[in-house]
């Protein structure tokens, strides 16, 4: 890993943690909307930012009502595997920011709902729909936002 890699794993885990805390209110829950999840489909250009996602997370997390091992430990690491998923699969369609939300987004639903069914909050059949519309809306919208960003700046070259 280079120091550009370094740096941008570092400051993509701040924000993404910044954005959790500041919008904390929608943050947490069955019905959440992670703002900062308009972050993931970036992972679609460097895999090392999704040890900056699970990082992220995992300090986001510590702000979470649900703050355990389910928040600090399972959730952390399914990001983690999330993000490499996102962009493993999206390395196959070009990098693809859409295809990494999409992939990201998916998982994460997944494990939410597991989590929250495990923590007797929600069955699993009834947060997974809410959690997929809200996961796969934040990645459409970073999509987007990446996007437009990579026609005037290519931030993930070295």
């Amino acid at each position: 890993m280079n120091t550009k890699d370094l740096a941008l794993t570092i400051i993509f885990a701040a924000l993404y943690a910044a954005l959790v805390v500041v919008f904390t209110p929608i943050s947490f829950g069955v019905a959440q909307f992670r703002i900062a999840g308009a972050l993931r489909p970036a992972i679609a250009k460097k895999w090392i930012l999704s040890l900056g996602y699970g990082l992220g997370a995992l300090i986001g997390n510590f702000f979470s009502p649900f703050a355990g091992p389910w928040d600090l430990v399972f959730m952390p690491i399914m990001s983690v595997i999330a993000g490499l998923a996102g962009f493993f699969i999206a390395k196959r369609f070009k990098q693809n920011y859409f295809v990494s939300g999409a992939v990201t987004a998916v998982i994460i639903a997944l494990s939410l709902s597991f989590m929250f069914e495990q923590l007797a909050i929600s069955p699993f059949l009834v947060a997974l729909p809410m959690l997929l519309v809200t996961d796969l809306a934040a990645c459409i919208i970073g999509a987007v936002m990446f996007m437009l960003i990579d026609k005037r700046f290519r931030w993930w070259h070295s």
